[in-house]
């Protein structure tokens, strides 16, 4: 009973893989991170596309998740109470911070985005929900860590930038300033050029069950190396709405 099927296994970790970016993948690339040989990986990838899990682009020849899926795990986030009780703050924090709204909760180690809202102009922008983000390197992440008995951010804590924390003790001291001050900064340590800011969202008991938070361009969230506290303010301001509305 406890046996389990390879080729289901190799599946999953493919499509984990596929989740754990935005970016496309070659065979050579997911052969290499993976493990397996690219004859085995060609077969499960031809599966898998042809069921509408993982696309093909036509251009690249890479691969990404392919829209079947999605329509799936959004099936599953729809019925998620944190999701739908978030929705209107998200979409009224997006609109009030003219910054992108994200909203994650914590997923063996990494930070599960739930949902996305777009920044509010006219800028090209790709809908992260489903997405993976590393909780070491991400304000949501930072948040969660902060205030899970138990969470710890996958190892290694691999550098995303020069900026990324990754000596746990460094980790570990700014998850004690995100516990004491009840928000948590991302700057420039996930991606050059973006910052991010984050809260938690409690449910009834006053335990964290997700993060909400914003990510823009640091020239419009930061003033030096100091995120602009009045963008601080609108997160936390979301995320207290979110747990009252939890606790009814």
């Amino acid at each position: 009973m406890g046996d389990t099927i390879q080729s289901v296994e190799r599946a999953a970790a493919i499509l984990r893989l596929l989740a754990s970016g935005p970016r496309l993948l070659g065979v050579a690339e997911l052969a290499r991170a993976l493990g397996l040989p690219k004859g085995t990986l060609h077969g499960i990838l031809r599966t898998l596309v042809k069921v509408g899990f993982v696309e093909q682009d036509a251009a690249t020849g890479k691969y990404r998740l392919g829209a079947t899926l999605l329509h799936l795990g959004s099936s599953y986030l729809d019925v998620n109470e944190l999701r739908t009780r978030s929705l209107n703050w998200a979409d009224a924090l997006a609109g009030r911070s003219r910054e992108s709204a994200w909203i994650g909760t914590l997923h063996e180690g990494h930070v599960l985005v739930i949902h996305h809202v777009f920044r509010p102009d006219d800028s090209m922008q790709t809908l992260q929900v489903g997405t993976y983000l590393p909780a070491h390197a991400s304000a949501l992440g930072k948040v969660l860590l902060a205030h899970d008995p138990y969470g710890e951010a996958a190892p290694p804590l691999a550098p995303h930038t020069g900026r990324t924390l990754v000596d746990p003790g460094a980790l570990e001291r700014e998850l004690d300033q995100v516990r004491a001050r009840g928000w948590a900064a991302e700057m420039e340590e996930l991606v050059e050029g973006e910052v991010a800011l984050a809260a938690p969202i409690k449910d009834p008991r006053g335990i964290v069950v997700g993060a909400i938070g914003i990510r823009g361009a640091v020239e419009r969230l930061a003033d030096g190396d100091a995120p602009r506290m009045e963008f601080v303010s609108y997160v936390r301001d979301a995320a207290r709405a979110i747990t009252r509305s939890l606790a009814h």
